[in-house]
């Protein structure tokens, strides 16, 4: 357990960063399986550029490694541009 207050702040700053990262993962999961659910090219379009956009700018915040982030909109701009 931490002993100071400074260290006793960090913990809850670590828990409550913690809790917003996990969430914006998760948001990224869900809207890249919104863009494979669609069959549809117009609406696979948008999800993809509703995805690309916010995976972008989980990119800037740190939140997912550059590399990962361009995989990841690769993929997906792959799978649009086939159907």
């Amino acid at each position: 357990m931490p002993q100071t207050k400074q260290a006793i702040k960090r913990v809850r700053q670590a828990e409550k960063r913690n809790l917003q990262n996990r969430a914006r993962k998760s948001k990224i999961r869900t809207l890249i399986k919104k863009v494979f659910d669609t069959s549809d090219k117009a609406q696979a379009e948008a999800a993809l550029k509703e995805a690309v956009s916010y995976i972008d700018k989980m990119t800037v915040k740190g939140i997912v490694h550059t590399n990962n982030a361009a995989r990841k909109k690769a993929r997906l701009t792959k799978y649009v541009n086939n159907l």
